[in-house]
């Protein structure tokens, strides 16, 4: 390729092209455009492919935090714990709803936050922690849930880089109380447009979570709650429909893609390849690597001037972000990562050349 996208999703549209159509066919025809016949059959294939009693779909992933942490009674007065280290929507959404956030730093191999030592954030204000499966790979769920059940804390799981992903033989999203999972057009399983889910066990968060998402109120005009107008669409729906049952084998090919570039990368010094529990199956959203010795926006800039294209994420801690001026405190390895990541392109069906025409890049970068 002569320019490398960090995403390339023309590859999987052209494949998924006829089936589509057919999909945007069918909702034209019902003339239902707002929580009709696709969203009721993608609930129920997203509750059976993940495990879990209620899949509830919404317009984004934000929403579903937002959502969640209402629908779990956490509000005003409430700490919420949860890492630096991600999307700013992860942090907002505890501030949507008026509680404060408290945050943990990351294991330095994982990017994930670190259970071990968050024990020291949890304080009688303490309802919940927040933990985030970036880049794809699990957070160490069997300590973080001990943890839980020790101060009778509720576990909202932020997925949405990494639907699919398991942790031993738990789908990521069914282990909390909630699991929360993003639709955005980059995503593992991506709508092309917005969209979200919220995933629980729970009847009763259920119950309270299609209320919120629908102006609060169990039938129309009849509104008990002060909610979101937060229904994905019949269109959106569809697609994730026509692109579910291809979600495990995109999956692998993104696992035979990261492990193509581990093994080429691996040995080469100023590089850090990432590391796989074996406790998880990382799905592998981004390929991240570290790059040191401040060598990262050096190599980011020549692998542009290669034509390919790479994606810091994230630049800035969210500590760090102007929105938590008030915070003082250092939490190094985040800062320590901000300033190290790099993510590589990657998609399901990414070519072996164009992974190569990376490598050599890298390669050609660390022998200047």
């Amino acid at each position: 390729m002569s320019k490398i996208p960090i995403l390339d999703l023309q590859q999987e549209i052209q494949f998924l092209r006829e089936k589509l159509f057919t999909a945007f066919e069918d909702v034209l025809q019902s003339g239902q455009f707002i929580m009709g016949p696709q969203v009721k059959a993608l609930e129920s294939e997203l509750a059976d492919f993940l495990g879990v009693k209620h899949a509830i779909t919404l317009n984004s992933g934000t929403d579903a935090l937002v959502i969640a942490l209402r629908a779990l009674g956490i509000g005003e007065g409430d700490e919420v714990i949860t890492t630096p280290f991600t999307f700013y929507a992860t942090a907002e959404a505890i501030q949507h709803v008026g509680a404060s956030t408290v945050f943990a730093d990351i294991d330095p191999v994982t990017f994930n936050i670190k259970v071990d030592g968050l024990e020291e954030k949890i304080t009688n204000k303490t309802k919940a922690i927040i933990p985030v499966h970036l880049f794809g790979q699990a957070v160490q769920m069997d300590a973080l849930m001990s943890l839980a059940k020790k101060y009778d804390l509720k576990i909202i799981e932020d997925v949405a880089q990494a639907f699919g992903g398991t942790f031993g033989d738990s789908m990521l999203g069914t282990i909390g109380d909630v699991g929360c999972f993003s639709f955005f057009p980059s995503k593992n399983l991506g709508a092309y447009g917005d969209g979200g889910l919220l995933t629980t066990n729970d009847d009763k968060v259920a119950e309270v979570a299609k209320m919120l998402r629908s102006h609060g109120s169990k039938k129309k005009y009849y509104n008990e709650l002060v909610g979101y107008n937060s229904r994905l669409d019949e269109m959106q729906a569809a697609i994730l429909r026509v692109k579910l049952p291809y979600i495990q084998e995109w999956n692998g090919k993104r696992r035979q893609a990261a492990s193509y570039y581990t093994a080429a990368l691996k040995d080469l010094p100023g590089i850090v390849t990432p590391e796989e529990s074996p406790q998880c199956t990382h799905v592998f959203h981004q390929y991240t690597i570290r790059v040191s010795d401040d060598q990262r926006e050096l190599l980011k800039t020549y692998l542009e001037e290669q034509g390919i294209s790479t994606m810091v994420y994230y630049p800035t801690p969210v500590h760090k972000l102007p929105i938590f001026s008030e915070i003082h405190e250092s939490y190094s390895e985040s800062e320590q990562a901000a300033a190290e990541v790099l993510s590589l392109p990657i998609w399901p069906n990414i070519q072996t050349e164009v992974q190569d025409q990376v490598i050599t890049a890298i390669k050609n970068f660390f022998k200047r």
